[in-house]
């Protein structure tokens, strides 16, 4: 199409958490389906460049983009619904305008000017956003048709303001017709008095409306669907035409929202407010609607245990997490997460909190597959290397990922080589058995940025292994990195004489990629990040591994090329023996598995995604 660029804002108010970021990318995938193309942009208010140094714990995982940006994690929602490939552009921080108009000033591009938020910061947001606007991120030539913009934060919040401003003048900058404002508001539930109360959205729709927004849609976060005398009155009260107010309740799985927006014509009010009602055709979300319904179906379990540093936020594995859904769903069962704290596996928990010890080895032991995702630091190291051991020898199905692989690795070098000082020099510097060290180009000084980031070529070294038949028999793959330290190109030789294979490497064959145990029925740790790329319906050939081999399907997976053909539920669910759910024809359960009640874990340590 050529016709200007059409944008739809996501602002949210009355709490943060309400789900903007799930909403934007479900308002894009609704779109899409109705075949137009689009783009996304997040904003960020906070003043950090990027969120390459920020804790997960404060922010949640750090999403890695094909080009090396450390992104929000609302980026990798967008990319994962969307199947798009995002540039680091399309995520805007307040770091990043004030850096830029800072640049500029010194350079002395503002002729003397006095530089002041308005117009100069403002400006430089708008015009941010039609820059990347214009950037095609779905392999297609030419800008999309439209760009949701998902405003970070709340209404109200003080470092928003600059782009509240911005987004204003905007709106009138690209003019009638070009622009939707979708505002995501709670309508909450008062136990007391078991009414849904207006009042929060009222407000924050008015708190809007003074900073020079009307939003045109409101998506109501609820428990429940809003009843008819509620929307009348928010509309009354916030100048919104009753079609379009949508509620978004509680749904089974996040796929569901998408179907819920088409249910309550959300595409209809949002094309009618761009016009492009005549353009777009009704959305075609029949193959969405089957996954979504299937994730709902499934009732035979695999479980996998977690071993990592964050398990107390499950927003800092976000990626990792559906990553593995997608795979659970590819394999037609259940997934349940037995979260396992690393330190809680080791020693000094055993003396401390037995309790604790005692059940953090019942959830290892009980899993049918063991995954350690990446991280940074030495807490919980140990508990890491013992998790791995368990597999290994136990021959439980595992996947390391980044300093997963290398706690593989080091675990490896010390119970196989008998190197009982084996480590990571980023754990202990003075290390005579140095299994990892750092990068030649790594920083120990400045922590943004200065990692090997974004994509990089892998080039399989055994066309046979595990790995190279679930990627497709290809000889190379494209995976994402995140990583300061790699496994030292010394000890291969050594490792390898000993019956680890490094089945992957860089185009150096310096920097190892990839390992397998062969003798294991698996065990692969993969230096990359392959989270980052893994899509519904597309899931991620190491965690699809995890997943087949932890339901006992590995093979049938390996022969088809990273696919699996049609799953017998009745079948077990696993190679090691572990109890699974038997399922009768028409779906009835008649034999619950250990720990698995009414759809929960009876222990509370599983957790359905």
């Amino acid at each position: 199409m050529n016709r200007k660029m059409k944008y739809v804002l996501v602002t949210g108010g009355v709490v943060s958490g309400l789900g903007k970021g799930v909403t934007a990318s479900s308002i894009g995938v609704l779109l899409k389906a109705c075949g137009l193309r689009v783009t996304s942009i997040k904003i960020d208010p906070y003043l950090n460049t990027d969120a390459g140094t920020m804790s997960p714990f404060e922010h949640g995982e750090v999403f890695v983009l094909d080009d090396g940006g450390e992104v929000d994690l609302d980026l990798g929602n967008y990319e994962r619904f969307l199947d798009v490939i995002l540039t680091r552009d399309n995520n805007i921080t307040t770091g990043k305008i004030y850096q830029s108009v800072i640049d500029k000033e010194r350079k002395g591009d503002y002729l003397g000017k006095t530089v002041q938020v308005v117009p100069h910061i403002t400006d430089a947001i708008q015009d941010w956003i039609e820059r990347v606007a214009m950037i095609p991120v779905d392999g297609k030539q030419g800008p999309a048709d439209v760009c949701v913009i998902e405003l970070g934060g709340t209404i109200g919040d003080i470092e928003s303001m600059p782009f509240i401003e911005a987004l204003g003048q905007f709106s009138y900058r690209v003019g009638p017709g070009n622009f939707c404002l979708v505002h995501v508001s709670l309508v909450p539930v008062l136990n007391v008095v078991g009414e849904q109360k207006t009042k929060p959205t009222q407000h924050s729709v008015r708190g809007l409306r003074g900073l020079g927004l009307t939003p045109n849609i409101l998506a109501c976060r609820s428990s429940k669907a809003l009843e008819d005398n509620v929307k009348i009155k928010l509309s009354q009260f916030c100048q919104v035409p009753e079609e379009n107010i949508i509620t978004l309740y509680d749904v089974s799985n996040i796929w569901h929202i998408p179907l819920l927006l088409r249910d309550q014509k959300a595409h209809e009010a949002i094309l009618k407010r761009l016009d492009l009602l005549g353009y777009a055709g009704e959305p075609a979300l029949g193959e969405w609607t089957s996954r979504a319904e299937m994730c709902d179906r499934l009732h035979e379990p695999v479980r996998i245990a977690m071993v990592g540093k964050y398990t107390g936020l499950s927003d800092a594995y976000l990626s990792v997490l559906k990553a593995l859904l997608h795979a659970s769903v590819e394999c037609r069962r259940k997934l349940i997460i037995d979260w396992v704290a690393a330190g809680d596996l080791e020693d000094v928990t055993a003396n401390e909190a037995p309790n604790v010890y005692k059940a953090a080895w019942n959830l290892l032991r009980g899993a049918d597959g063991v995954i350690v995702p990446g991280g940074f630091g030495d807490r919980g190291v140990q508990g890491k290397i013992r998790a791995a051991r368990y597999a290994r020898e136990n021959k439980i199905p595992y996947l390391g990922i980044c300093l997963g692989m290398q706690i593989a690795v080091i675990e490896y070098a010390r119970s196989v080589l008998n190197l009982k000082d084996a480590n990571s020099t980023e754990f202990d510097p003075e290390t005579t058995n140095p299994c990892v060290i750092i990068m030649p180009e790594g920083s120990k000084t400045h922590m943004g940025g200065t990692m090997r980031l974004g994509t990089r070529k892998t080039y399989f070294q055994v066309p046979d292994c595990k790995s190279a038949k679930l990627y497709g028999n290809v000889s190379f793959i494209d995976e994402r990195h995140r990583h300061r330290y790699e496994v030292n190109p010394d000890m291969i030789a050594q490792l390898e004489s000993a019956g680890l294979t490094f089945v992957g490497k860089d185009e150096t064959g310096q920097r190892m990629e990839i390992i397998e145990l062969p003798n294991h029925p698996y065990y692969v740790g993969v230096q990359f990040h392959p989270e980052f790329k893994s899509r519904p319906g597309k899931p991620s050939a190491p965690f699809l591994g995890l997943i087949a081999a932890a339901c006992g399907r590995l093979e049938d997976a390996l022969q088809n090329g990273g696919r699996i053909t049609s799953v017998t539920e009745s079948k077990k669910s696993c190679i090691n023996g572990k109890a699974s759910v038997k399922v009768h024809v028409n779906g009835n359960v008649t034999k619950p598995a250990k720990g698995f009640v009414n759809g929960v874990c009876a222990n509370g340590n599983g957790v359905h995604i």
